[in-house]
């Protein structure tokens, strides 16, 4: 079910690597945070708790899948997940991949700057992704 006027409804909400009936993976545009994924819920769901069992199982599946390719192609320090709904009440996952370097390390995405950015570093991960974009369409079951 849709809802108008849902900016996850309605758009998107970034560029889709992966699509199946009940979720879509997309890259976020996030400056300066290259490996930034987001997985979102097809129909318009409020809550991870209003999902049924196996389809809060399959929405885990997918966001575990893009961790484990983030971990395998770009070994960052730490991969965030968040889904915060706040803004868009759709369900979302944003799966981030962060460096030591990054930024905003250790603060999250949202917080203050504590450095600047190495563009030479991000350019490097961004070249990185089209073989970890590769490997989550070999990976993630479009029929789900």
């Amino acid at each position: 079910m849709k809802e108008p006027g849902c900016a996850l409804c309605d758009a998107p909400g970034g560029r889709v690597v992966v699509q199946a009936p009940r979720w879509r993976v997309i890259h976020a545009e996030e400056a300066g945070f290259p490996a930034f994924y987001r997985v979102v819920w097809q129909d318009h769901v409020r809550e991870y708790s209003q999902l049924p069992t196996a389809e809060r199982h399959a929405c885990m599946d997918v966001v575990t899948t893009v961790e484990e390719c983030l971990l395998r192609h770009l070994a960052p320090a730490k991969v965030n997940l968040a889904t915060l709904g706040n803004v868009v009440p759709h369900l979302h996952w944003h799966v981030i991949a962060r460096f030591d370097w990054d930024s905003h390390f250790p603060g999250p995405v949202w917080a203050a700057p504590q450095r600047t950015v190495d563009k030479e570093r991000l350019a490097g991960v961004a070249a990185r992704l089209p073989a970890l974009e590769q490997e989550l369409l070999s990976l993630l079951p479009r029929s789900a």
